[in-house]
């Protein structure tokens, strides 16, 4: 970084930072709330989905839920031991939530979360069976891996790596999930797919979020952000439609 620039111009120039030393206070605040919003949702997520593994209908099934479980667990060690390196108590961090905790399956929290559990709104719904985790697991992941798209380009260099080594994990969940729902189409399930997507699609595209253009440019200005939340929401929905008409299901 020259001399006579300042951290806050050199990060809106492209500029990375590579440890905490130095990290603006405002660039902290939004880093550490990105870092909880995803290990979070990682917990949350693979909480939920742990308590669907022994619904699967065969050992294949269930190893893969199983294999998801684990991955999102590590996903979240693997960015809670960044958030330490800034003060987070991860030895406490995952213990600190009910993630298991859900809320009634008709409730309507739109992209609502908490300062003490950042988990993404979606992660606060019940999963109801195998097929409805099947469905969950397709669009949910399908929106990760377009949110990660974006964050494997952050400012911050170790988290972007630590994204970098993720987003491939994530993208074999929604393979995974993709081939257990050709499944249960092939076994006379569509209707019961077809179901579970009119009910998660609007919960997952809420996980996009609305945000203001000034916090989005905000963003942009820090490096933590490049994509705006229409863009990403509307390349989330071509993709998820297009993975639902492979499954002759219709997009909600």
């Amino acid at each position: 970084m020259a001399e006579d620039m300042t951290i806050d111009s050199y990060l809106a120039a492209g500029g990375m930072l590579t440890n905490p030393t130095n990290v603006p206070a405002r660039y902290r605040a939004e880093l550490m709330k990105l870092m909880a919003t995803f290990v979070d949702s990682e917990l949350a997520g693979a909480a939920g989905f742990a308590d669907i593994i022994n619904q699967g209908p065969g050992i294949k099934e269930r190893i893969a839920a199983a294999k998801i479980v684990l991955e999102k667990t590590d996903n979240a060690d693997r960015v809670l031991r960044i958030m330490g390196e800034f003060g987070a108590d991860t030895q406490r961090y995952a213990n600190h939530h009910p993630w298991t905790a859900r809320l009634e399956r008709d409730a309507d929290i739109g992209a609502a979360r908490t300062e003490q559990d950042m988990r993404l709104a979606v992660f606060n719904y019940p999963i109801q069976g195998w097929a409805d985790a099947v469905m969950m697991n397709l669009l949910m992941a399908r929106a990760v891996v377009v949110q990660l798209a974006d964050f494997t380009m952050i400012s911050y260099q170790p988290l972007a790596e630590a994204f970098r080594t993720i987003a491939p994990i994530e993208t074999r969940h929604g393979e995974l999930a993709l081939e257990g729902a050709a499944k249960l189409v092939e076994e006379g399930g569509a209707e019961t797919l077809q179901a579970s997507a009119n009910y998660w699609w609007p919960r997952v595209a809420a996980s996009f979020g609305t945000g203001s253009a000034g916090r989005t440019e905000a963003l942009r200005a820090m490096g933590l952000r490049r994509t705006g939340n229409a863009e990403m929401r509307t390349r989330w929905e071509a993709e998820a439609a297009n993975l639902l008409e492979s499954l002759g299901l219709k997009r909600p």
